[in-house]
């Protein structure tokens, strides 16, 4: 069995910088040399794996049965959730269901700034909520792009929205999981975050609305600015606090777009604001109501399977023991399932990592986004199987180059879990002592920007947080609520979320320009949640 080093360079801070140099060289090839993503994930994992192999003396074997563990992940169940999710919009297009779609956003407002509060961002938070794996990302992005928004704006405009809703997204599995990893009750580290998320919840909406048309559209939609932050973030911070993280999204996404929408029956801002370019929709066809709720089923029907997947008595099914448990594989990775094992601190103890893949057929996210696909072909006369069929072969050609490239990112992440890559800079920045509460949320940025899951940092990085909070005498919740909320703001400029974002409004290959727009405000919200991280560690904790 092969030991994790931390520390190959007997100097803690050498070794954590040796450990960078695959992220520093993505964002390099990113920003700095405006690489296609593909091009620059296909790089980086060359890179990774040198650092891995000569620098941190991992097996070659290990090294690449690690890799390939991570690409399979990329393409079960992420790229599968994707495909699926990308699928589901273009069968609402095709069957007319996003004409009636865009006619009733419009019905409500035809101003793109309020447009966008209603999907780029309730809607959104909704189907992180429900749904998450870059599902929101993928469909809210394409919907902006259908009523008229630049494409790379929309991708980026969606994904800066995602940072009101990425801690609690999927039912708030993030939350479940940093809690666990932490050894702590799920309510406890939900009721902490609630001194951090909300706060950026509520700005999120005027960010939004003053990247698209400045402080001049701020003032000019202020009155509903105010509806739905206010809602959304009176609603998550209610539900955090005494419902738990499983809703927190879902309820606010749904009380804070009824709420704008009967807002605007009232109220509508002086001046209409498109942009430059930008198709009218002044002259929409009218759709009765019952058209409308036929429109969204789509929606309607997504959002019902994925609840039914999420319930625990369907979950059992597919336990061990279960009616179903046939349907899933647990594969061990050859070379690699229990034949690394990580140490003190990042562990308790010496323990083994496990390296199994498992295809889970029917109880995968995608499956039920798949049957969502489904449900809606046939309830609608405006489709035919063979067209469905042709649409999918569409959605493969357009996505393949994405999902390859979230392979190729997924196998740099696995891969720098294994070799202990991660935890080596998490522990450099663990000796900053007491002021390690103001690096905390950066252990979390840099664990989402590896992996693309606040899930997965939250298990990378959890019990560290939780170690060093009891060396420097802070509470576990706050540095496992800055490793979640230092996370979310890394979904801005995640390479999976990007590769998501740039296919949903086909512009593959322009992955480089939608980072730099995104980064800027992706460091900019970090650095809020270190100082205000800080300051609670000195005031409150």
């Amino acid at each position: 069995m092969w030991m994790q080093q931390y520390d190959p360079f007997q100097n803690e801070y050498v070794s954590a910088l040796v450990a960078a140099i695959p992220i520093l060289f993505f964002l390099f090839t990113l920003a700095g040399l405006k690489m296609k993503g593909i091009v620059a994930a296909g790089l980086t994992l060359l890179v990774s794996l040198a650092v891995s192999v000569l620098a941190f003396d991992i097996p070659i074997a290990q090294a690449v049965s690690a890799t390939f563990l991570g690409v399979a992940k990329g393409l079960w169940p992420i790229g599968y959730i994707v495909l699926m999710a990308v699928w589901l919009y273009k069968i609402a297009v095709k069957t007319g269901k996003f004409t009636v779609i865009r006619s009733s956003i419009a019905s409500i407002s035809t101003d793109q700034r309020l447009q966008l509060l209603l999907i780029g961002f309730s809607f959104n938070a909704f189907l992180e909520g429900a749904a998450g794996f870059g599902v929101p990302i993928a469909i809210c992005a394409a919907l902006l792009v259908e009523l008229g928004f630049r494409p790379l704006k929309a991708a980026a405009l969606c994904l800066i929205a995602n940072a009101a809703s990425g801690a609690f997204g999927a039912i708030g599995i993030p939350v479940i999981v940093g809690a666990q990893m932490g050894n702590m009750e799920t309510m406890e580290l939900s009721r902490t975050l609630a001194f951090t998320l909300p706060m950026i919840s509520f700005a999120i909406p005027f960010l939004l609305v003053f990247i698209l048309d400045g402080f001049k559209g701020v003032m000019g939609t202020f009155p509903a600015l105010l509806v739905v932050s206010g809602l959304y973030t009176g609603t998550q911070l209610v539900t955090i606090l005494w419902l738990g993280p499983e809703l927190a999204n879902i309820l606010a996404a749904l009380i804070s777009m009824g709420g704008l929408a009967i807002f605007l029956r009232k109220w509508q801002p002086a001046t209409i604001y498109r942009e430059e370019g930008a198709t009218s929709n002044t002259n929409q066809q009218s759709y009765s109501i019952l058209e409308i709720i036929k429109a969204w089923s789509p929606f309607y029907i997504l959002t019902a399977t994925i609840t039914i997947w999420s319930l625990p008595a369907f979950k059992a099914l597919f336990s061990e023991g279960g009616a179903l448990s046939f349907t899933t594989r647990l594969l061990k990775t050859p070379f690699l399932h229990e034949e690394i094992a990580k140490t003190v601190p990042i562990a308790p103890e010496v323990t083994a990592l496990e390296a199994v893949f498992k295809l889970d057929l029917l109880s995968a996210t995608g499956t039920a986004i798949l049957v969502a696909v489904l449900l809606t072909g046939l309830f609608s006369n405006a489709i035919k199987l063979n067209e469905g069929f042709q649409s999918l072969q569409e959605t493969t050609k357009e996505l393949w180059i994405p999902i390859l490239t979230i392979c190729f990112v997924m196998g740099f992440a696995s891969l720098s879990n294994y070799a202990g890559l991660s935890s080596s800079i998490g522990l450099a920045l663990s000796k900053t002592g007491d002021l390690f509460p103001m690096f905390s949320p950066i252990l979390g940025w840099i664990g989402v920007f590896i992996t693309g899951s606040v899930v997965s940092n939250n298990a990378l990085f959890g019990h560290l947080q939780m170690v060093t909070a009891n060396q420097i005498a802070t509470t576990p919740a706050l540095l496992l609520g800055a490793n979640t909320a230092g996370g979310v703001m890394a979904k801005l400029i995640s390479p999976q979320s990007i590769a998501i974002a740039t296919a949903a409004v086909k512009q593959t290959g322009q992955e480089s320009t939608l980072f730099t727009m995104t980064l800027r405000y992706s460091i900019a919200l970090l650095a809020i949640i270190c100082l205000w991280t800080y300051l609670l560690s000195v005031a409150v904790f």
